[in-house]
């Protein structure tokens, strides 16, 4: 009786195993050899990561926990109220992200950090679980693979910060698997779902996975398939696959395409190809660039890439295709046209090779074709492990390669081709296997090192969850009032997003998606910015507090200034139409407090005494002050920053002269503020607004009074979606308005992100289509199955179990001629020898 051989379905569970756990193990380790959170004091928040994306996971978990203001469409918290179906599209829709709620909310930074290593570990094993569908060969191998596409220098370097795109490292993999069951005809519904799982969780870097997976496809189809027909009959199932999948996505994707499109415009870039220097130098391990490609993926994949064009097993079509495929692609990089094809046709606002990771994976793909069908011989090690070091040498006019970057890609060139080579022999398979893997861990983690010493050089850097926040969290907590009034976060911020982060109701916001109508009222208010107005910070000012119905601000010193405000939604009477005037911030505040509470300095640079200076030079980029008064920082660097509105304290007359610190800049306004005229300015404000005020997760509803006539005012930015009192919104400066005619005693507004229902219609649509198709194939199943033409059920149940019979026969037969070919090669089988069946 023969010994069972292990199913080639456990093996790939093996190999995912395996690569998970060398992905994991070299991330965490590089992360404590860089002494970044949370092994060591430094912050781990580089950029966006800290200034966006920790806020918004903070925010979920708020979301999972019944604790936020606001729901799946709309977020009152931030920005005093925005839409929050594309936020949630762009940032939190990844299975992963949902596990932070599992964390306690203190320890958000944390639970951030494990989702990235998760999602890094199950790219890996994605990617393992690919090549084994693709081909069959050892597990192990496979295992290293896969591990060295998810270590790729894109993904340590880059997307670990940016944990969202680490979904499309999972989605390439995933959508490959796509196409190889459209290659097969096999799982149409599975594939659409798994299409629109990608696409819902990073559409992004799905696109992008899209693109290198319909390439791989395209390859795939050329050299399994003979004839026009049959190719384009399954390039037409894995189209249909992906356009349902998309499909399905819908009610996430058009919500947020078009919120892309109503987003404050960012900087416009033109592409600007690094050199080829600089482009092979990213091949190496522990190198580090902002603008350049990270493309190292472990020194032992790139050996057999290197050495697959002269590996003589592989048909020299095969050789010819997958090289080609990997060349044209880095090729593509370097191009403006396919640049901007790979990134959605915009240059992106920062790193401009955000496909990288695309790259990775075919080169891993091709490693494994090669490996797959047998052993590269010494020949082709030999000219493989030419071709890297010419490429090495090609570096060396970079400034990119240190000592570090040679000595760990020289090593590993030789152990590498050392260790591919002792395969041949079985008593060193264990020994070879395992140096493999230490070199990936090793150059794995020296590369994670290297690139987070570069990011904290070089990059903004933003503290985790400590005392600070815990202590500015609670006084929050307990000034809360929402929704009689607003709590502020205020400035200075620990991030572009604390009222998500810390709690409160504010006005500072920061995303991709930050409205256009948002950012420009806001700076015609005075507010400042950073990032070229997508972060837009709150206003410290009692004026637009009243405005705003902020009735709680957190001070610097941890302390909570409190005012009477109006509520939220307040009436203005009947008038002509009003808009802002260009640099009169101090002006538009008072026509959208509908009353004149500022006055002119007495002379140039002097408030009447008892008046509040403020000063608006949103340029100036240095400290200014009464005379004798403390200096306060504007941070003005345009176009990047924008400096906000800033108080400078009571004026006591001609001893409290401005002063500027620097040169005085080209545009500057001192204006003086009468508490008395503001504070009767906001009685009037609190006498004839709304009553009875109710607030839900996407809506707003209050009475007014009876004969009131001119214009409701809810203080939330006047974006596209509101709807009052059954009809679209209308806007009075920058905020939602409804008009009152006398006889309307109720205003009542809700919100629903604009492609919605759109969205939602196009994946009803999609979903019955999918629903047809997979009867369809259903009922041809039955009709093919035996006893389906009237045999008794007793024959039919037999001719179906003969059938199971035989299926795990063939199986089990597959799985020991598997075995046994490994066994063969690795025992010291020829060179080329295949390694699967």
């Amino acid at each position: 009786m023969s010994t069972p051989h292990p199913s080639p379905r456990r093996h790939s569970l093996f190999g995912s195993a395996l690569a998970a756990l060398i992905t994991a193990a070299a991330v965490c380790a590089g992360d404590a050899v860089a002494g970044v959170f949370p092994y060591g004091p430094r912050h781990r928040s580089i950029n966006d990561l800290g200034n966006q994306f920790v806020p918004f996971h903070a925010h979920l978990w708020d979301m999972l926990h019944g604790r936020a203001e606001g729901g799946l469409l709309f977020n009152w918290q931030s920005g005093y109220g925005t839409s929050f179906l594309p936020d949630f599209g762009t940032y939190l829709t990844s299975p992963f992200a949902v596990l932070v709620g599992l964390f306690p909310r203190e320890d958000i930074d944390l639970a951030v950090y494990v989702v990235t290593v998760l999602k890094m570990a199950a790219a890996a094993a994605a990617m393992a679980w690919l090549l084994r569908t693709q081909r069959r060969g050892p597990w192990w191998a496979a295992g290293l693979l896969a591990a060295s596409y998810a270590l790729c220098g894109w993904s340590v370097i880059e997307a670990s910060y940016n944990p969202m795109w680490l979904d499309g490292l999972i989605a390439l993999p995933m959508l490959c698997l796509t196409g190889e069951w459209a290659l097969r005809g096999r799982r149409l519904a599975l594939g659409a779902l798994v299409v629109a799982v990608c696409w819902t969780a990073n559409f992004y870097t799905a696109y992008m996975a899209t693109l290198g997976a319909a390439l791989v496809l395209l390859v795939r189809v050329v050299l399994t398939r003979e004839g026009a027909r049959e190719r384009l009959r399954v390039i037409g199932r894995a189209a249909g696959t992906t356009l349902l999948g998309i499909a399905l996505a819908s009610p996430v994707l058009v919500p947020l395409f078009i919120s892309s499109g109503q987003a404050y415009p960012g900087l416009v870039r033109e592409f600007q190809p690094v050199s080829w220097a600089d482009t092979f130098a990213r091949l190496l391990p522990a190198t580090y660039s902002f603008s350049s490609p990270a493309l190292f993926v472990g020194t032992g994949t790139l050996l057999l890439v290197a050495a697959l064009p002269f590996h003589r097993a592989v048909p020299v079509r095969t050789r010819l295709w997958w090289a080609g495929l990997a060349v044209a692609v880095l090729v593509s990089f370097q191009w403006t046209p396919t640049h901007l094809a790979w990134h959605v046709f915009a240059t992106p606002n920062g790193s401009p090779y955000r496909q990288t990771f695309v790259l990775a994976g075919i080169v891993v793909i091709a490693a494994w074709t090669g490996l797959a069908a047998g052993l590269p011989g010494a020949r082709a090690l030999a000219a493989g492990a030419g071709v890297l070091a010419a490429v090495a040498l090609w570096a060396g006019g970079s400034e990119l390669v240190t000592g570090w970057s040679y000595g760990l890609f020289g090593a590993g060139l030789l152990i590498a081709a050392g260790a591919w080579w002792a395969l041949r022999h079985r008593t060193l398979v264990l020994p070879a296997a395992g140096l493999l893997a230490l070199v990936l861990l090793g150059q794995g983690a020296a590369t994670t090192a290297w690139g987070m010493q570069g990011k904290l050089g070089g990059l903004d850097d933003y503290p985790s969850w400590g005392a600070v926040h815990g202590a500015r969290a609670k006084a929050l907590a307990g000034a809360e009032g929402w929704p009689a009034y607003r709590t502020d976060p205020s400035r200075p911020a620990l991030s572009g997003n604390d009222p998500m982060l810390l709690g409160g109701e504010g006005g500072a916001y920061y995303s991709s998606h930050t409205p256009d109508v948002f950012t420009r009222t806001m700076v015609a208010l005075g507010a400042g910015w950073t990032s070229r107005g997508r972060n837009v910070q709150s206003i410290d000012n009692p004026v637009t507090d009243a405005v705003f119905a902020v009735g709680a601000r957190l001070r610097p010193d941890g302390t909570i200034a409190r005012a009477e405000v109006p509520p939220l939604i307040t009436t203005r009477p009947p008038g002509p139409e009003l808009s802002y005037a260009e640099d009169a911030p101090f002006r538009n505040q008072e026509l959208l407090l509908g009353a004149k509470v500022y006055e002119e300095p007495v002379s140039p640079g002097v408030c009447r005494a008892g008046t509040e200076a403020y000063l608006w030079a949103p340029e100036y980029n240095a400290s200014a002050r009464l005379t004798g008064g403390p200096g306060f920082r504007l941070d003005g660097n345009s176009p990047r920053n924008r400096a906000a509105v800033q108080r400078l304290g009571v004026s006591r007359g001609p001893s409290s002269a401005l002063r500027f610190d620097a040169a005085p800049p080209p545009r500057w306004t001192l204006a003086c503020l009468d508490r008395a005229a503001l504070e009767a300015a906001t009685d009037r404000l609190r006498a004839t607004a709304a009553t009875s005020l109710k607030v839900g997760s996407s809506g707003i509803s209050a009475t007014v009074a009876p004969g009131t006539k001119g214009t409701a005012i809810l203080s939330s930015p006047a974006i596209a979606g509101w709807t009052c009192n059954g009809r679209p919104a209308s806007a009075h400066l920058g905020l939602v308005a409804i008009p009152l005619d006398g006889r309307t005693t109720t205003v009542s507004c809700s919100f629903r992100p604009p492609g919605l229902l759109p969205g939602a219609t196009v994946a009803a649509t999609a979903l019955l289509i999918l629903a047809a198709l997979t009867s369809g194939r259903v009922l041809r199943a039955r009709r093919r199955r035996p006893g389906a033409g009237g045999l008794p059920p007793a024959d039919a149940a037999k001719a179906d179990a003969e059938a199971a019979d035989a299926e795990a026969a063939a199986a089990e037969a597959a799985a020991a001629e598997a075995a046994a070919a490994e066994a063969a090669v690795l025992a010291g089988g020829r060179p080329g020898a295949r390694l699967s069946p």
